[in-house]
């Protein structure tokens, strides 16, 4: 069993979800570029980001539940950068000391639920780190390079100079009329940065917070995520296959329609990923772990 449900109205936004799940033997988790804040069979754990699938194994009739962090969220809740978190599994009272251990028994025990434990940190927690949050909408959206997402995401101040050479108005840019013809009629201009049509209007009001590098804004996304934009990317496309699987007939079909280059390339990102050849993972009688399986259902 198991069952996802959408987070309270105060996680918004630091929350994917909120989930309980009970299985009769060990279950295959597979990478999905979140951390969790893990209760149940006598533990309370953060389980960091993965780069390879694990097993979980609980008692017979043991139940956890958990609070899914929206990727790049989970830091800021739990004072501590996700990569020192990656591939591991750590109790809460060595993230947050005596007062996790003290939390930690008092989840146990059913006097507080995990996302009432997580929404008791919120008034301390800080706002989301705007390019590592656009970096990870462009690589959840399908992006196929890193270096491309990562240029438009950097290339917001750049192209608030170019608007500024060119004379034009950045505020007459961002009406929903003339904007996007006059930015790209601008922005084809000898020197504007080849990024700059795929700008938001949003960013273009505003380009200040994605004034950064791309090699500090890598190493704040590793910070954030727990690996780098490129393990991000493979993983956020593998989930893309996941979810596709059940509506897609054939592996060639599937590979094209998550976003890879062939069925090759799907099936050297699933052996990495999970352990498993697709034809294994995906086709029935399936291994892919029941937490997979009874959310598809249940979609």
């Amino acid at each position: 069993m198991y069952e996802e449900a959408a987070p309270p109205g105060a996680l918004a936004g630091v929350a994917r979800c909120v989930w309980r799940s009970a299985s009769a033997g060990p279950k295959r988790i597979v990478p999905d570029g979140c951390l969790d804040l893990v209760v149940g069979d006598g533990a309370v754990f953060i389980a960091g980001p993965d780069t390879a699938a694990w097993s979980s194994v609980t008692r017979p009739r043991a139940e956890l539940r958990g609070v899914r962090f929206t990727p790049g969220r989970a830091p800021a809740v739990l004072g501590v950068a996700a990569d020192e978190l990656r591939d591991r599994r750590v109790p809460l009272g060595e993230v947050w000391g005596r007062a996790g251990e003290e939390l930690a028994e008092r989840l146990l025990s059913g006097e507080l639920t995990p996302a009432q434990a997580v929404a008791s940190r919120l008034p301390e927690v800080p706002p989301a780190d705007p390019a590592v949050a656009a970096l990870i909408a462009r690589l959840d959206a399908g992006a196929a390079r890193v270096a491309e997402a990562a240029a438009m995401v950097t290339g917001a101040a750049r192209t608030a100079a170019a608007l500024d050479r060119s004379g034009a108005d950045p505020a007459s840019l961002t009406t929903q009329s003339a904007g996007p013809a006059r930015a790209a009629a601008l922005l084809a201009r000898p020197g504007a940065p080849r990024a700059a049509p795929e700008l938001t209007a949003a960013r273009l009001e505003d380009p200040g917070p994605f004034a950064v590098s791309e090699r500090r804004l890598r190493r704040r996304f590793v910070q954030a995520v727990g690996y780098g934009p490129a393990t991000y990317l493979r993983v956020s496309r593998f989930q893309r296959a996941v979810a596709l699987a059940p509506r897609t007939p054939g592996l060639a079909a599937l590979a094209a329609a998550a976003g890879y280059a062939d069925q090759a390339h799907l099936s050297r990102d699933c052996r990495a990923l999970t352990g498993l050849t697709p034809r294994a993972y995906f086709r029935p009688p399936s291994t892919v772990d029941e937490a997979v399986r009874d959310r598809l259902r249940s979609a």
